[in-house]
């Protein structure tokens, strides 16, 4: 999980703090040094870090912390300010040409990122927006990066423009503007080449487009994992072609998070959007109050709400629920509650955000609860539900011994795994029963059961 080990540290360290009843200068020093050495560890640029660490320390020995009724807790207020401040505040929007004017965007960055998957995540992002984005494959050297194009615009229900790849990408590019004006499209996305590395030849090339085509925003797109060198990337871009805005991809990957947390000091340019998977639904905007909480283990209920009312169905919601309460839930209920959940992430990704949920639950019973509905297992059980009669999906109360082996041998699983997941059906049966509410609040709303 992203963050996690930064986010561990730092936790640590706000616990010997909220563990004083009150808080002298070497307290606070000692405490900044900690945080100091597990930002360094994270990959955060070194000058970054160390105004960060000033700008706090002078902050937190403020008389108001020093004899405030919870020191502690307004020293973790202020690491909490200071780091949103440190990755822009403020959310960047993409901005788009006014009226019916075409706003032309060119996806930039080194091979290797994920540059071409992204272009598609976010077209499929100004979609849902109501825009019309075009997708232009200007990378004519990779093998199969027109082919990839092509398979994700139709997943994403959005047209590609492809001249092959003998013409040069310039010309293509400028013929897809004529192309978006022909079809209607308000926003054409040049997927443009990468190299392994900053190169003299792939600058010009960029340099080239924008001389030809007018564009109305450059978006770097820079693989997280790659930590201060993703910084040193973004730098190299700005300086030789001026880039507006920056994607972080593999940021739901085992990163130190230094990247997205130097990125905006460095370069003075804001992070627009953060890839959180390989899903082409996996793009999450990047608000840094947020992405400050998620490092500092406060979770992120916010980002939660949104990706569940982003793919939320009321009114298969509200038939849920009136089901619920004539019948009950079924394990046709139960398959699609794990569809939903695999939308929203998984169990991880959804536990990640929301911190104190389970109180009591440590960080090893977390692990057991993870392991329990890994990806593995969770197809074992949707073969299991699959096995079954369409009687059986339906009333639960069917269920007996040699039901349960007939299911072990349709889904080629033990028995013994038949047992585990009746048992942990009946349990979520009767959680679901105690909360019908959870699927839909006034008027089919969409609201959470906390």
């Amino acid at each position: 999980m992203a963050f996690e080990s930064l986010s561990d540290k730092l936790q640590n360290v706000f616990k010997n703090l909220r563990g004083k009843g009150r808080l002298n200068e070497d307290d606070v020093k000692e405490a900044m040094k900690e945080v100091r050495m597990a930002l360094l560890e994270a990959d955060v640029n070194f000058k970054v870090t160390k105004t960060f660490v000033n700008k706090v320390t002078e902050r937190a020995i403020g008389s108001d912390v020093m004899n405030g009724l919870n020191p502690g807790q307004m020293v973790i207020k202020i690491v909490n300010e200071e780091m949103t401040s440190l990755m822009g505040s403020e959310t960047t929007e993409i901005a788009y040409r006014p009226g019916q004017e075409i706003t032309v965007i060119m996806m930039v960055g080194l091979n290797g990122a994920g540059k071409t998957t992204t272009t598609a995540k976010l077209a499929g992002k100004m979609k849902k927006k109501g825009k019309r984005p075009l997708l232009v494959a200007c990378d004519v050297y990779r093998p199969a990066a027109i082919e990839q194009l092509q398979i994700n615009g139709q997943k994403q229900d959005v047209p590609v423009f492809a001249m092959g790849d003998k013409l040069s990408p310039v010309d293509i590019a400028k013929a897809s503007i004529e192309h978006a004006k022909k079809n209607n499209n308000n926003v054409v996305i040049l997927d443009t080449a990468g190299r392994l590395h900053v190169d003299e030849e792939l600058m010009q090339e960029l340099k080239d487009i924008k001389a030809n085509v007018d564009v109305a925003q450059t978006i770097l797109v820079v693989d997280a994992m790659t930590g201060q060198d993703a910084v040193n990337v973004a730098g190299s871009f700005d300086e030789q072609i001026g880039i507006d805005g920056v994607i972080l991809t593999k940021l739901d990957g085992d990163t130190r998070g230094g990247a997205a947390l130097s990125i905006r000091a460095v370069t003075g340019k804001p992070i627009l959007f953060c890839g959180m998977g390989e899903k082409l639904s996996d793009l999450e905007q990047f608000y840094p109050d947020r992405m400050a909480s998620r490092i500092l283990g406060m979770g992120d209920v916010l980002t939660l709400i949104d990706k569940a009312e982003e793919n939320f169905d009321a009114e298969k919601a509200k038939a849920l629920t009136r089901k619920m309460k004539k019948s009950g839930f079924d394990y046709n209920d139960y398959l699609d509650s794990m569809a939903q959940m695999k939308k929203l992430g998984g169990l991880s990704g959804i536990m990640g955000m929301m911190p104190g949920m389970l109180p009591g639950v440590n960080k090893n019973q977390m692990s057991q609860l993870e392991n329990a509905m890994d990806e593995k297992k969770l197809l074992h059980i949707e073969a299991i539900i699959q096995s079954m009669t369409p009687a059986e999906r339906e009333n639960p109360k069917l269920m007996n011994p040699s039901r349960k082996h007939r299911l072990a041998k349709g889904a080629g699983v033990d028995i013994a795994e038949v047992n585990r997941f009746v048992k942990q059906f009946e349990q979520a049966q009767k959680m679901m029963k105690k909360m019908p509410g959870m699927m839909g609040g006034k008027k089919g709303k969409f609201r959470f059961p906390f």
